[in-house]
C-alpha cells in the first residue's frame, strides 16, 4: 500500500459525501482537492460559476465530483443545492463551511450594506449550511462539520469591517451546533487558520521584506500554505476524531503564541539572538 492509499484508507472518508462551499480557490480548493484524494464523493459549492466549473474540470479524473454555483447567503440556493448534491451523490454526510468575503474598512467608516453583506456570508451562510446539509445527518445518526474561522476570531483585525466579528459568530456558532445536536451523532469544529498564502494575499509577498517579517511573526518561521489547513479539516471530518466536539484547532505556526515575543523587552531579544 503506497503512502496516499495508507492516508485515505487510516482517515476512513472514502465513499463519503461530501460539501465544501468557497470550494472554488484558495483553502476551499485544498480542502476539496484533498478530500477527493481521500476517496470522497465531493460536491463543490461556490458563486463563481467559472471558479467551481474549473476546479471540477480539474478533480473529475481523480474521484467523483460535482461542482454547484451557489449563493450561501440565500437560502433558496442553498436548499436546491442540497437537493441537487442528494440527487447526484447521496446524503450529505460531512459539510465544510469555508466560503467567506472580506471588505476592508474601519467600524466608523464602513458602509453598512458592506459590513451586512460580510456577515450574510461568513456568518448566515454557514448556519444556512448547517442547518440544511445537517438533516440528512440526523436521518443517518452520523455526521461532521467543520468550519474554516480564522486567528482573527480572537483578536480583532482592524480595519477589516466586519471580518473578526463575523469569524468569531462562526466560531461560537459551531459550538452551538454541538452542544444542540451532540447527542444525535453530529460533530461540529471549528478550523482557525493564521497566515496562509493564496492567491488573495500573494500580493502581499511582492515586496520580499514582507515575507521575511510576517514569517518573523509565527513560531515555525513559516507562512502557512492552504494544504495545511486541508490536512486539519480532513482529521476533523474523518471518524478519527470521534471525540472531538465543539473544539477549535488553531492552524497558524504557531502565531498566537508568539503574542507576548512582540512586546518590547530590553535584554531578552540578545538572549534569543545567542541561542
Amino acid at each position: 500500500m503506497n503512502h496516499e492509499n495508507f492516508t485515505a484508507d487510516w482517515l476512513e472518508l472514502r465513499g463519503r459525501v461530501a460539501v465544501v462551499t468557497g470550494a472554488a480557490s484558495g483553502i476551499g480548493a485544498a480542502i476539496a482537492s484533498a478530500l477527493v484524494d481521500a476517496g470522497a464523493r465531493v460536491a463543490l459549492l461556490d458563486r463563481d460559476r467559472d471558479g467551481v466549473e474549473a476546479l471540477r474540470r480539474e478533480l473529475a479524473g481523480r474521484g467523483e465530483v460535482i461542482g454547484l454555483a451557489c449563493d450561501i447567503g440565500d437560502e433558496a440556493q442553498v436548499r436546491a443545492a442540497a437537493h441537487r448534491v442528494a440527487e447526484a451523490l447521496g446524503p450529505c454526510q460531512a459539510l465544510v463551511n469555508c466560503a467567506g468575503v472580506l471588505r476592508p474598512a474601519g467600524i466608523r467608516d464602513i458602509d453598512i450594506n458592506d459590513w451586512e453583506m460580510v456577515l450574510r456570508v461568513n456568518l448566515t451562510g454557514a448556519m444556512l449550511c448547517s442547518r440544511t446539509f445537517v438533516e440528512p445527518m440526523l436521518a443517518a445518526g452520523a455526521g461532521s462539520l467543520v468550519h474554516v474561522a480564522s486567528v482573527s476570531a480572537h483578536h480583532p483585525q482592524t480595519f477589516s469591517g466586519a471580518y473578526s466579528p463575523s469569524k468569531a459568530g462562526v466560531s461560537l456558532l459551531s459550538k452551538q451546533i454541538a452542544a444542540e445536536l451532540g447527542a444525535t451523532g453530529i460533530r461540529s469544529n471549528v478550523v482557525c487558520p493564521g497566515m496562509i498564502r493564496t492567491a488573495l494575499s500573494e500580493s502581499f509577498y511582492a515586496d520580499p521584506q514582507i515575507k521575511v517579517a510576517r514569517e518573523a511573526l509565527t513560531a515555525s518561521k513559516r507562512i502557512g500554505r492552504p494544504q495545511d489547513i486541508a490536512d486539519a479539516v480532513l482529521y476533523l471530518l474523518s471518524p478519527r476524531a470521534a471525540y472531538i466536539n465543539g473544539a477549535e484547532l488553531v492552524v497558524d505556526g504557531g502565531l498566537e503564541c508568539m503574542l507576548m515575543d512582540a512586546i518590547p523587552r530590553p535584554g531578552y531579544s540578545n538572549l534569543r539572538e545567542t541561542d
